[in-house]
């Protein structure tokens, strides 16, 4: 991938699907579906709720965050009052569960947020907690299916809880083969020049921190 493709501000490694709805990097398509073809003989229907985003999206999530326009959370699931925050406060709060503009995983169409289709049509709204992952909760048992069969098919969890500073997101899977490689080569340098340009609230603070925070929330993930 090049630094266009690497940021979200171009989309020439993306395949659009219509069945599921979703947007992979073209090499992910195949493997995607054939874990999904595996999923369905188990029971499961593989429903991807976000899959490639842009980087136009990741800002305006950023923005709204940043502004207080949008939720907010800390690490335990309970909503931040943004004004009651310094800005190096906000950005630490948006980044344990949202990346930066530029630095989203979802830019690269290597990333799928996973629900199963068949407990959603059962009457239980699409809702990314880690509550609904957990024991007893509605997409427990296709967490479960995931954890051992995932990886057979190149996917893996990069937020576990481990060493990211990211929390755990039990929904989120990628797909190794392209997604080490596009961690590697989205190096601070590719990064702040694309958030140099951006109408990014909080950019001089982000700036002249971009190093530690590439190393917190970018370069370090739970490896496969």
């Amino acid at each position: 991938m090049n630094a266009d493709e690497l940021t979200g501000q171009a989309r020439t490694h993306i395949a659009t699907l219509a069945d599921p709805d979703c947007m992979l990097h073209a090499q992910v398509v195949q493997p995607f579906l054939n874990l999904r073809r595996a999923a369905k003989t188990q029971g499961f229907d593989l429903k991807p709720l976000s899959s490639f985003r842009d980087f136009a999206r990741q800002l305006e999530i950023w923005n709204g965050k940043f502004s207080g326009a949008r939720p907010m959370y800390d690490v335990s699931g309970v909503q931040l009052d943004a004004a009651a925050l310094t800005p190096f406060e906000r950005v630490n709060a948006i980044l344990l569960w949202s990346a930066l503009p530029g630095a989203s995983r979802h830019h690269w169409g290597t990333e799928l947020d996973l629900v199963d289709g068949l407990a959603s049509a059962s009457g239980y709204p699409d809702k990314l907690t880690q509550q609904a992952f957990a024991p007893g909760g509605p997409f427990a048992p296709l967490a479960e299916w995931l954890d051992i069969h995932a990886p057979r098919f190149g996917f893996f969890r990069p937020y576990q809880g481990m060493r990211s500073g990211v929390q755990p997101e039990p929904w989120h899977f990628s797909f190794a083969p392209i997604a080490e490689l596009a961690r590697r080569a989205l190096s601070p340098k590719v990064l702040r020049a694309a958030i140099a340009a951006a109408p990014l609230l909080g950019k001089e603070l982000v700036l002249a921190h971009l190093d530690e925070l590439h190393a917190r929330y970018v370069a370090t993930i739970d490896l496969p």
